[in-house]
């Protein structure tokens, strides 16, 4: 990388590992904060489905950046994610507990978004599947380090709330920072083409339009994969530290005992499988991800008597982890410029709502099946189709982010 390309990603790449602790806090600490604000066990995957409406007002930010610039987005998403962790240490009730983290939503499901934009802009062709591989890394190191604190969740005072508190102080930190984060070149071109517009709101409507018109085959698949990965993934995704805890028995130390090496190891494959995209294609790598995850989960949410069944996870993990950066990177790889953010922006929003379907399906199916495990299991059912829906789209590996987006329009 150039001095400029490392200065960029070093300022969005540490920002997404202090961003993951934060996002992953809610999943490692789900039955202390349950105990406390007395969350019925059939509404806790709903209470997170809850928190991600924040994804509706994310995607308005995120399209903003289409118009305002990437760089005064990030600016703002990093404060106001900082602000709501902090408050989030300080509730007192349920209702105020899912305001603050859907506030921390907003800006931290933007500031994701974002961050896969700005990777794909200013770095080079050759590098695009590495960089979105270990900002995917970066992210989940960051779950890493959450895990790490609530080894001592029992010993901290306040409990879960000094998570939250912890969290946001590097936040505030790397706010500070990124105020040297320089605006992407390919969005300095566009701004000209901005500027001429007769205002902004009409340009997010002529942006929405137009897109659908120039690539509606494209749009399509990227939303259909991502709707399908996402109704799949986040209830298996979320529970997992619960079920560790309530159906394995792990004490929340022992919890952080296979989450740092199994997640170690799992970023460790996801950097090296992000390189190999860039030589083999990042839709086959991607739906590699897909099915380790779906096995990997399968056999761990499965109920069997099998001994190590918990490490199964790993190999879970490794999968969501690769399989999430790379139709992340794809959606900001296979669109032009000017629609970049905005195709990221429905690509997330898509993503997280289904999810949150699934997981307000998820209360109902416990309540028929009397387990966590069989009921996330009948809900991962739709990964075949975001497999599917990955191989109807282009292979963008190795090539320029202008010859992608050059192609044929409809398609």
């Amino acid at each position: 990388m150039t001095s400029r390309q490392a200065q960029v990603f070093l300022l969005v790449g540490i920002a997404m590992l202090f961003a993951g602790y934060d996002m992953n806090v809610f999943g490692l600490a789900a039955p202390q904060i349950q105990a406390s604000l007395g969350i019925p066990e059939d509404k806790l995957a709903l209470t997170l489905s809850f928190i991600r409406i924040a994804t509706i007002f994310a995607v308005m930010l995120a399209w903003a950046a289409d118009l305002v610039g990437r760089r005064r987005l990030l600016l703002i998403t990093i404060v106001g994610q900082a602000l709501a962790t902090l408050a989030t240490g300080f509730v007192q009730d349920y209702n105020a507990f899912v305001a603050c983290q859907i506030l921390t939503r907003v800006f931290g499901y933007a500031e994701e978004m974002l961050c896969y934009v700005v990777i794909a802009e200013e770095v080079a062709a050759s590098q695009r599947g590495w960089s979105s591989g270990t900002l995917g890394a970066l992210y989940y190191m960051g779950g890493g380090i959450a895990s790490l604190v609530f080894a001592f969740v029992t010993v901290l005072p306040y409990g879960w709330r000094s998570l939250y508190v912890i969290g946001a102080v590097p936040l505030f930190m790397m706010a500070y920072m990124r105020r040297r984060l320089p605006e992407t070149q390919r969005f300095e071109v566009r701004e000209k083409e901005v500027e001429k517009m007769r205002s902004r709101l009409a340009a997010a409507l002529e942006q929405t339009r137009l897109i659908s018109r120039e690539y509606p085959g494209r749009l399509t698949a990227m939303l259909i994969a991502a709707a399908a990965f996402g109704f799949a993934i986040w209830p298996a995704e979320f529970l997992w530290p619960k079920y560790l805890q309530s159906n394995f028995g792990f004490k929340p130390y022992e919890t952080t005992l296979l989450i740092i090496p199994g997640g170690l190891l799992a970023v460790a494959f996801n950097i090296l499988s992000g390189r190999l995209s860039d030589h083999i294609g990042r839709r086959i790598t991607a739906i590699l991800g897909c099915l380790m995850a779906m096995i990997g989960f399968a056999f761990f949410y499965s109920g069997l008597n099998i001994p190590y069944l918990p490490l199964t996870w790993i190999v879970a993990f490794a999968g969501f982890l690769l399989a999430d950066a790379l139709i992340a990177g794809l959606s900001a790889e296979l669109f032009p410029t000017s629609y970049r953010a905005t195709v990221s922006g429905l690509r997330y929003l898509t993503a997280i709502l289904a999810g949150a379907i699934s997981l307000a399906l998820e209360g109902p199916l416990y309540n028929v099946f009397h387990t966590h495990g069989i009921a996330v299991l009948v809900l991962m059912g739709t990964m075949p189709i975001a497999m599917i829906a990955l191989l109807t789209l282009p292979e963008p590996a190795g090539r320029s982010l202008e010859e992608i987006s050059g192609e044929a329009r409809h398609a």
